[in-house]
């Protein structure tokens, strides 16, 4: 290393100390930083402690209200209204329903809590032909909790205010319970509670709203929030409570035997059925897939997202919320054939008392389509489970096979003809890389009279290590490579997993038929036992058995010319295994996807086939020829490594021929 190397090296290590200290904080800094970190603690755990007796209030105090209203008890309604406090006027209104139609979907907007109540997605239908509602209609669909500072009333839930309507940029005049978007047209649904006047502000300025923008032909809902004039009347306890609940219908196709189960193989909508959330610094991550789980993030969250194998629902926000405590929970009663499971989040929104606080945000009902989550640049296409815990796998799926796949469809081909190209293009891309390893296949069946008369020349276990060196031997002179055969199937395995993660995710393949199968997205069931058999489902996937029949004949005719290195003990029965147990784990998986293994092990079936038959034996035989009589007389030349490899077999050797005799 010369002097300016040197020189170079230390100033770089100098520059590299000096911006350490440069960026790290000072004492006085990290305490102010655990002080204001201990106080966001301090403010969440107090607003959860709030949040569970607000929630026993409002318990006893909707079934007061029943009871009284049942009763026509005039006074009891008085009191009732006088513990909502500045919005007791709001309290026992009665409520209206109002749907707005914008071509994607049908929203039905509740004046009780200015709530979503339903969202039915108007281009796609159930597995069963229904109407795809995403969100179903609930009293806890979303709620508002707003402490109020006046001890003698209780904390003000929205789900339980009655709030005053107008639309804008609607044509009809009046109060309309139905409302059509046009393409490139909007409306602004406005619903406001009031409150009553206090010294700050008449009664006409000081309002809850809840303001929900729907434009034409588009999946995504405009929602702002605005307290106006209320900093009075709500507590400032840094942050205000936000449910959004939401009941969760089945959407696809279920083998009965796994319903409500959280296997995989069984129940593909509910495994992939889960709460996903991005933080603000860009991390995107998810509850447990399948399964009842919670979490509770104290770090700001810029969405949070209910998905399902093929559809979700996204609340979001610019400005981001400050923590959330998310759950996924299986509802054991609930016995509707249409019931998944219950997904809640208890959402914490920053608030410091403001004069006029608002926050914007937007909700998205809609399809789980990459490209169409992607354009939306916040990282929805995140929860297509595309292997992005592998980028090779994520590279491969993003760069190749959806570009390619969404070529093919501009064909307007059939999708099962659009599986079969692909497939057909990708075997043609992976020759190159197979064909080293069909052909050194082609040459170990032609060494098989060799190899079987090493393995009567070495029958005895102590022999093993030299049985192996004669035969690597005989290899290298027929010009066969080991890693012929481990490179390529190292290089396809990101491939095919990242096929294995595409099909079932793609939902252009929902609800699309080929030949018998009437929807490539779920299994294609030829006959329904009507019972399960374990580990197997309630009925034969006919893609699935085609692929097990190819495999097993493809086990079979490899095996044939590998009979001479089958000598390990259940070795042959591990090969014939594996096509059994991709019978029983696939049965319940995507017909799409067992239409590509189908297609791709008959692909590599025939180029096996062929190069095997085109495969000299007299060529090879003439270079093991060639081979002897180049190093005929002359000692090899062995790199370090074949040394000390042949020393480390010498010694195994010995070391068991020592244990035979000890045995004799």
């Amino acid at each position: 290393m010369n002097k300016q190397s040197i020189i170079g090296l230390v100033l770089i290590f100098a520059i590299f100390v000096g911006y350490m200290f440069w960026v790290t904080p000072t004492k006085e800094e990290r305490a102010r930083q655990m002080a204001e970190y201990q106080r966001k603690l301090d403010s969440i755990q107090l607003a959860e402690l709030q949040e569970a007796a607000y929630a026993d209030s409002l318990r006893a105090q909707q079934a007061a209200l029943k009871a009284a209203q049942e009763a026509g008890d005039s006074a009891a309604l008085a009191m009732m209204t006088a513990k909502m406090g500045a919005f007791g006027t709001s309290f026992h209104k009665e409520s209206k329903t109002i749907t707005v139609r914008n071509g994607k979907l049908d929203i039905a907007f509740n004046t009780k809590g200015a709530r979503i109540d339903k969202v039915v997605v108007n281009d796609y239908r159930t597995y069963d032909s229904l109407p795809l509602v995403l969100v179903s209609p609930s009293d806890t669909n979303f709620n508002l909790e707003l402490p109020l500072n006046d001890i003698h009333a209780e904390a003000v839930n929205t789900r339980d205010l009655v709030f005053d309507m107008t639309v804008e940029g609607c044509a009809e005049e009046g109060q309309p319970t139905e409302i059509n978007v046009a393409e490139g047209d909007s409306v602004v649904l406005r619903f406001r509670a009031q409150a009553a006047a206090d010294s700050t502000a008449p009664d006409k300025e000081r309002y809850i709203e809840f303001a929900y923008t729907v434009k034409g032909g588009d999946y995504t809902v405009g929602f702002d929030v605005r307290l106006n004039n209320l900093e009075k009347t709500v507590q400032n306890n840094g942050y205000l409570g936000m449910q959004w609940n939401n009941r969760m219908n089945r959407q696809e196709k279920v083998d009965k035997s796994g319903k409500g189960s959280s296997n995989r193989n069984k129940d593909a909508e509910r495994f992939n059925t889960s709460i996903y959330y991005k933080s603000q610094k860009g991390k995107v991550d998810n509850l447990k897939f399948g399964k009842d789980s919670e979490k509770s993030v104290k770090y700001p969250v810029s969405w949070i997202a209910y998905k399902q194998q093929f559809f979700c629902a996204i609340l979001m926000t610019d400005s981001a919320f400050a923590s959330a405590n998310m759950t996924v929970a299986t509802n054991r009663s609930d016995t509707a054939a249409n019931y998944l499971c219950d997904m809640g989040s208890n959402i914490f929104l920053d608030y410091h008392g403001e004069k006029d606080y608002g926050i914007g945000m937007d909700f998205y009902f809609g399809p789980s389509k990459y490209h169409d989550l992607r354009a939306m640049h916040r990282k929805f296409e995140r929860m297509i489970p595309l292997g992005w815990g592998f980028f090779l796998t994520q590279w491969i799926s993003r760069y190749a096979i959806i570009p390619v796949f969404n070529l093919l469809e501009k064909f307007n081909w059939n999708y099962g003809i659009i599986i079969i190209v692909l497939t057909f293009m990708l075997r043609l891309v992976l020759f190159p890389l197979t064909y080293k390893s069909y052909q050194g296949s082609a040459i170990m069946r032609i060494l098989q009279p060799e190899m079987q008369e090493l393995n009567k020349k070495y029958p005895n276990p102590e022999d093993a290590m030299t049985k192996q060196r004669v035969m690597s031997q005989l290899q290298k002179k027929a010009g066969y490579n080991p890693m012929m055969g481990c490179l390529p199937a190292l290089i396809q395995l990101p491939i095919i997993w990242a096929m294995f993660r595409f099909y079932p995710a793609s939902i252009e393949l929902r609800q699309q038929p080929f030949l018998w199968c009437d929807d490539l997205s779920t299994y294609d069931s030829i006959v329904d036992f009507g019972f399960n058999i374990p580990l197997y489902g309630d009925h034969i996937s006919l893609f699935c058995l085609l692929m097990f029949g190819v495999q097993f004949f493809y086990t079979w005719y490899t095996m044939k010319g590998q009979s001479a290195q089958m000598s390990m003990p259940g070795m042959k029965f591990m090969m014939y295994f594996m096509p059994f147990m991709m019978l029983f784990l696939f049965n319940s998986q995507s017909a799409a996807l067992n239409l590509y293994y189908f297609v791709s092990l008959s692909l590599t079936m025939i180029q096996m086939i062929l190069i095997r038959r085109f495969t000299s034996e007299k060529k090879v035989r003439q270079r093991i020829a060639e081979y002897d009589q180049k190093h005929k007389g002359k000692p090899q030349k062995k790199s370090k490594f074949q040394q000390r490899l042949e020393q480390m077999q010498k010694m195994a050797e010995e070391a068991q021929k020592q244990q035979a005799k000890q045995r004799r």
